[in-house]
């Protein structure tokens, strides 16, 4: 097979001026021979494997396998690292520094002398920022994710990394759980590298990444000590070869119609609310947007099926031996887009024909679903002009149609040295504000968003509450709460003047969030309100503060969208 047009790696390796001379001889410094990279497509592998991020700490053996796939196929393996965003351990969130992991990959991308490359992610931030630098690069590209993590196992009780931590801190707050007992769990909870066990954003990102194309059929839900994890990347290898004697790019793939079927699946899989923010991310590169009215109106017409926690049943390695996302997408085919182009080089339809459920009690039917509507909705008022979001099928039905007086906190360091304070004038109806966790707010809009329930309201047993910020919340967390408040309180958002007191008033079905405030008394606090100082002076922070954009807008940085989006 040869390529479609000129190797772009042959600007560099191919003259025969001093240019070409020095790039030559500076490979072969590392023990190749001129024949190895001569008239071969050259593939990057862009690894965020790390020790500072145990979710992709394997990646540096998946790495292994890709380069035999890729040697198979007549071309030649060269590795680069990137910045690696771990979610258990940057602070204070690794969203603040997705866009600059996205900057790192696509300026590699483009600086390197590659022809095709392969993405290795798998935790949070990583997939979405290697995307969305990928896009902007926009050369031949297949990603390879990492996997979901073993099931934890505490005694015969099942543990999912994230839900079941939150799940169990509640209990110890509330008096229901020994020290003995807590020390058990974090010996049992992780059991492996990989990504989160749960629905959360890893497992969403990965499954969305195969469902926009980019990735080989069936790959996204294996896990990660799995052996087809590493048979798979081999053939990844071999394929983004392929791909570049095809001149087959990231910007045939993900198109508007690859992202609608994102969307859909998005909502069928009772996703992450995170996904959102990412999907208008990575489109925006593309010059696509995606309008929150569209994650909504495919919200009412796509059913939730998948009996994953934090919103269902199971786990993720349940969720891949009955048929993981190819299953989901057989079974939701009426609604997706099947002549999408994929990097198999065949459309969706083709990939996904002979896809199978093997458990229907953990993927639904489309006649039986968990929820007749999708995941997440959106809602909009005059406390959310340019929307909030809500993972519904994560809420308790009770409080989805909710009035109640606002408790406001003003940090989220506020929030902890008050949330158990016995005398907290606090009930089961409160609605719990949080306020400047934004983009700019916090600053980098961290997964606050959760705010817990109070101690004292535990030991009565509630266990569920309304909740409000412009923050986000970790895709494996649950409960009654209303994220991404749009604008945010920091830019002068009307989150930023709610008061203690104020009833405030939740209607999921009817998709409403107001403030039951006059509208004169609203327009006077807006009036009356000034914005806080930045103690931000220098370094990345400053620039992060100044470009940043809304998250109905992705989050990206303004100068990083393409032009003109459609």
């Amino acid at each position: 097979m040869r390529p479609s047009k000129p190797l772009r790696s042959r600007e560099w390796f191919g003259p025969s001026d001093e240019a070409g001379l020095f790039h030559r001889a500076w490979l072969r410094a590392e023990g190749f021979h001129e024949q190895v990279f001569q008239n071969k497509p050259i593939i990057g592998i862009c690894n965020s494997a790390s020790e500072l991020n145990n979710c992709n700490l394997h990646l540096k053996f998946v790495a292994e396998a890709v380069k035999r796939g890729v040697w198979q196929a007549g071309g030649f393996p060269l590795e680069f690292p990137t910045i690696s965003l771990g979610e258990p351990f940057m602070k204070p969130t690794t969203m603040l520094y997705r866009n600059l992991m996205a900057m790192d990959v696509e300026e590699m991308i483009t600086a390197s002398p590659i022809d095709g490359v392969v993405l290795l992610g798998g935790c949070d931030k990583t997939v979405p920022a290697q995307l969305m630098g990928a896009a902007s690069a926009n050369i031949p590209t297949i990603m390879v994710t990492g996997g979901p993590m073993l099931r934890g196992m505490w005694g015969q009780q099942e543990l999912g990394s994230g839900t079941d931590v939150r799940r169990h801190w509640d209990k110890k707050r509330a008096g229901k759980l020994t020290d003995e007992e807590w020390a058990e769990i974090e010996g049992s909870i992780s059991r492996s590298a990989g990504h989160c066990t749960v629905m959360g954003t890893a497992s969403t990102m990965t499954s969305l990444a195969e469902v926009l194309g980019m990735t080989l059929p069936g790959t996204a839900n294996i896990p990660a000590p799995d052996s087809r994890r590493y048979a798979t990347a081999e053939a990844s290898g071999r394929r983004i070869v392929e791909m570049v004697y095809e001149d087959l790019k990231p910007s045939q793939i993900m198109t508007r119609k690859a992202f609608e079927n994102a969307i859909r699946v998005l909502m069928a899989l009772g996703g992450s609310t995170n996904a959102i923010i990412h999907l208008i991310a990575i489109a925006g590169r593309l010059g696509i947007r995606l309008p929150l009215s569209l994650f909504d109106e495919f919200s009412r017409t796509t059913p939730f099926i998948t009996n994953v926690r934090p919103s269902g049943k199971y786990l993720m390695e349940d969720f891949f031996y009955a048929g993981g996302v190819q299953a989901v997408m057989k079974e939701i085919s009426p609604l997706l887009h099947l002549d999408t182009l994929t990097c198999t080089g065949k459309t969706l339809g083709e990939n996904i024909r002979d896809a199978q459920c093997y458990n229907p009690d953990v993927i639904r039917t489309m006649k039986e679903p968990l929820y007749k509507e999708g995941g997440t909705a959106i809602l909009y008022g005059n406390l959310a002009p340019r929307g909030a979001v809500i993972k519904q099928t994560a809420a308790s039905p009770r409080l989805l149609q909710h009035r109640g007086r606002a408790l406001v906190f003003e940090s989220n360091k506020e929030m902890y040295e008050r949330i158990d304070d016995p005398d907290l004038d606090v009930d089961e109806n409160t609605v719990l504000v949080l306020r400047n966790v934004g983009p700019k707010g916090a600053p980098g809009m961290p997964e606050w968003g959760r705010l817990p329930v109070p101690a004292k309201l535990l030991r009565r047993g509630i266990d569920d509450m309304v909740r409000i910020s412009d923050a986000r919340m970790s895709g494996t967390s649950y409960g009654t709460i209303v994220l991404h408040v749009t604008p945010e309180s920091a830019v002068g958002g009307p989150l930023a003047i709610v008061q203690t007191g104020d009833l405030i008033e939740l209607d999921v079905p009817n998709r409403k969030l107001n403030l039951l405030v006059p509208d004169e008394e609203i327009q006077r606090r807006l009036a009356a309100w000034k914005p806080p100082l930045s103690s931000y002076k220098r370094g990345y922070v400053k620039m992060y503060l100044e470009h940043i954009l809304q998250a109905d807008e992705g989050c990206d940085f303004d100068y990083l969208q393409a032009e003109n989006l459609e």
